[in-house]
């Protein structure tokens, strides 16, 4: 596990190589799966970031090799250089609008299945 859902945030890891299960705990207690990271994902960056729990828990997969960059280290840095500091804008805004994007099919495929007739017996 590289990190837990709820836990502190110590900071951010980078996927260099393989692959990440992300999930959430669902309101009954079981994980819900919510996509597998690959490489060169940022992984924990807005928690991290915010300095609030991780809102989801990372699990490597495979023999995936991974850096771990700790939390006061990313700030000073994103400090330091604000070209990157920008990048890093980009990555949350990116994550934002996937988030969006997921919620808009969830929500469009109930309408559908909500609207679709069902067939008589």
């Amino acid at each position: 596990m590289l990190f837990g859902e709820g836990r502190q945030p110590k900071g951010i890891f980078v996927l260099c190589d393989g692959r990440a299960k992300l999930s959430i705990c669902a309101e009954n207690g079981k994980r819900l799966m919510l996509r597998v990271a690959g490489p060169g994902e940022v992984l924990g960056l807005s928690s991290t970031l915010s300095g609030k729990p991780y809102e989801i828990t990372a699990e490597a997969l495979d023999a995936a090799q991974v850096v771990f960059v700790k939390r006061k280290d990313l700030l000073k840095f994103l400090r330091d250089h604000s070209q990157a500091c920008m990048q890093v804008v980009h990555l949350l805004s990116g994550d934002l609008h996937s988030a969006y994007e997921r919620v808009r099919s969830i929500g469009l495929s109930r309408t559908r299945r909500a609207r679709t007739p069902r067939a008589r017996a």
